[in-house]
């Protein structure tokens, strides 16, 4: 079995995935894996805009106090 990720809440989505009985139930759990994911995917793009613009930020100023 490969290593959990970290925040892969796995308890929550096996129970989930037990409480799906029906068609609605799976789609609904498929749907909501998805949405996480994305949400997930949107984040890490945000802190990695941020990061970028904190070292854009960093070397303009060092750059201006060598003048």
């Amino acid at each position: 079995m490969r290593k959990q990720d970290i925040g892969f809440d796995y308890h929550r989505y096996h129970r989930l995935l037990l409480d799906a009985d029906d068609e609605s139930k799976r789609l609904a759990l498929i749907e909501l894996l998805i949405e996480e994911k994305a949400r997930d995917r949107l984040a890490a793009q945000r802190a990695s805009d941020r990061a970028a613009m904190t070292a854009h930020t960093i070397a303009n100023v060092l750059k201006n106090g060598r003048n």
